[in-house]
């Protein structure tokens, strides 16, 4: 199900998650990837991940830094930040407001 999304959908609100599970800890971009699967967004290819990840870097949302791995080369991991936090929380009012109007359209739509 969460495969067939439309890839115009998914790509405006794939941000907004990204910087939710930012907030949780630092990710690597692998690590953010399989978060990611682990949520159920199975179908998000490498070449959309990463992009995203410049972006909002260069953007000022999360910032990366490298450090050292204990299972191998040294990794960037991605941490949130004060701006970050911000854009994540207008996502979370936003997509609320989104739901409840979605979730009221459904409901009328299931009683036909």
């Amino acid at each position: 199900m969460i495969q067939d999304i439309s890839s115009q959908i998914l790509k405006g609100i794939l941000q907004g998650i990204m910087l939710l599970i930012l907030d949780q800890q630092p990710e690597y971009g692998y690590g953010l990837g399989r978060k990611l699967n682990d949520y159920g967004l199975v179908a998000i290819p490498k070449g959309t991940i990463y992009p995203l990840l410049t972006t909002m870097e260069k953007r000022g949302l999360i910032e990366g830094r490298i450090q050292s791995s204990p299972a191998g080369p040294d990794r960037k991991y991605y941490f949130i930040t004060a701006a970050g936090i911000t854009a994540k929380n207008e996502f979370t009012n936003e997509w609320r407001q989104l739901e409840n109007v979605v979730n009221k359209l459904l409901d009328k739509e299931s009683k036909k």
